[in-house]
């Protein structure tokens, strides 16, 4: 059958193209980056496979650090330097502090209401405000402390138990589990492992089937005609999937307005129904903006967060000298007879290094969330035309070798005595991004990671299964938003405490 559907789309493309013949516009006349110059229709998506950020890399090192390229119908500005992201993200930051059209968040987040994928506007500047003051402030961080703890300490003994015995534990799938009980807990004020939805699903599946949808290619995004055809049956796909979410998300809402615990800590659910429906607040939100937020908080919550831990913890089982130094700060700073609590993370200075190189190396989203120009703008001599997509790749960026010496070795001393942050005031080391659109639960994110590894690698020693060497440890990325590992991380855990 997949000849039927290959011989229909191309009949259904040549015929698109017949109604809309390629014209030259106003823009041809000016000065566009150079890049490939892309079929009529489809563009350059012929050189984009499973892992875009690596493709857009090396086309980069041919056409240069700012880039055209034209993805089916959308002109798109690839963007793969520290000076060219500042440019964009600093300098003329208002100008691309929007988002494009996105078929899959318009599915899951009600039409683009939710604060990711939302363009600029006023509305999403109170989102802002809400995420800043009320959801993700330090404040807010901290009262969920206890919570972490004592998620983070079911996986300590989890492991522990798996030590005892000598057996592999299969660290992907168990730091995805935790990422994922956290982030309910947070967003819901309780977890959920029970199946949830009438064909019998947990929510983690469903979950993780929206967060495979937002990042699958949709043609729909590239030839915006063809998207009432729905020819790669993502449409139907995703109908079911906001459906299911949208359900879940009433009964919960209803759940958090008829309950009548007013001792337990707020979570985001109830911060959000403090906005409902007033007008006297600065903020109004109604149940469908609610429902967006909150979906969002989760998926990115439980997708970057998990996916960080998952390649610092193989990057350390690596390069176990690095790993040794690690264990070395921590049992010269706690000793061995203690578990790290999240107070001491600031004092560890080599592993806040090592989460840095991590990021720099993997980071938690390679491609940023695209940027909308909002207008035309020149910017290094080049014309940037309104509603033209940018593209960030801070992956390439992190390896940069004028930016970076070694670029593709894992030294963590290479931020010894300096400076450089990932809080995107350095352009290039900007795993979170930077400017208006920068990610706000960036110090959520980095609290988790830190907290997760130093407790991991204070209390094990770790090895590799069946005798293999740290040599032979697969480091191949997967397709996703957030690049996981292709095939899970495996070790075996010796306890290391006196305790």
């Amino acid at each position: 059958m997949a000849w039927m559907w290959t011989i229909l789309i191309l009949l259904l493309l040549a015929y698109l193209l017949q109604l809309q013949p390629w014209k030259r516009t106003k823009n041809n006349n000016k000065r566009l980056p150079p890049g490939p110059r892309g079929f009529p229709l489809f563009g350059s998506l012929h050189l984009l496979g499973k892992l875009p950020h690596r493709d857009l890399h090396e086309l980069a090192k041919q056409y240069g650090h700012i880039m055209h390229i034209r993805l089916g119908q959308i002109p798109t500005i690839v963007v793969s330097s520290s000076e060219a992201a500042e440019l964009f993200l600093k300098t003329h930051d208002l100008v691309f502090a929007s988002r494009p059209p996105h078929q899959a968040a318009k599915h899951l987040f009600y039409n683009q209401i939710d604060m990711a994928f939302s363009g600029y506007s006023s509305y999403w500047r109170d989102l802002r405000k809400i995420c800043a003051m009320e959801l993700l402030s330090n404040h807010k961080i901290n009262s969920f402390g206890a919570m972490r703890k004592e998620e983070v300490g079911l996986l300590m003994e989890f492991v522990r138990g798996s030590a005892i015995y000598g057996v592999a534990v299969n660290l992907s799938t168990r730091i995805w589990s935790l990422s994922y009980d956290m982030s309910c807990r947070m967003v819901f004020g309780k977890k959920f492992s029970e199946k949830v939805f009438d064909d019998d699903r947990g929510f983690m599946a469903v979950a993780l089937e929206g967060m495979h949808l937002l990042a699958v290619p949709n043609l729909a995004d590239y030839i915006p005609p063809i998207a009432r055809f729905d020819v790669q049956g993502l449409t139907k796909r995703l109908k079911k999937v906001s459906k299911a979410f949208d359900e879940f998300f009433e009964k919960i809402i209803d759940e958090h307005i008829q309950s009548k615990d007013e001792d337990r800590t707020k979570d985001v659910v109830d911060v959000m129904l403090g906005f409902l429906g007033s007008y006297n607040s600065e903020y109004r939100m109604e149940r469908t903006n609610i429902k967006a937020v909150i979906l969002d908080l989760l998926l990115a919550s439980i997708d970057a967060t998990a996916t960080a831990i998952e390649w610092a913890l193989s990057e350390l089982i690596k390069n176990q000298d690095i790993m040794q130094k690690v264990q070395k700060e921590l049992e010269n700073t706690f000793g061995m007879e203690r578990i790290v609590e999240e107070s001491d993370l600031e004092s560890l200075e080599y592993l806040n290094m090592v989460v840095k190189e991590t990021l720099r190396l993997h980071p938690a989203g390679p491609l940023l969330l695209p940027h909308a120009a909002m207008e035309d703008c020149t910017i290094n001599g080049f014309h940037i035309p309104k509603n033209a997509r940018i593209i960030v790749n801070a992956w390439a960026i992190g390896r940069d070798p004028n930016e970076w010496n070694d670029a593709e070795k894992f030294m963590p001393e290479r931020f010894l005595g300096g400076d450089v942050d990932v809080r995107g005031h350095d352009f290039k080391l900007i795993p979170f991004g930077s400017g208006r659109r920068i990610c706000p639960g960036m110090q959520l994110g980095l609290t988790v990671l830190r907290l997760v590894v130093a407790q991991l690698v204070h209390c094990f020693d770790w090895e590799l299964p069946n005798g293999m060497s740290p040599d032979e440890l697969d480091m191949k990325e997967d397709f996703g938003i957030a690049i996981p590992r292709a095939k899970h991380l495996l070790a075996i855990p010796t306890y290391r405490l006196h305790k």
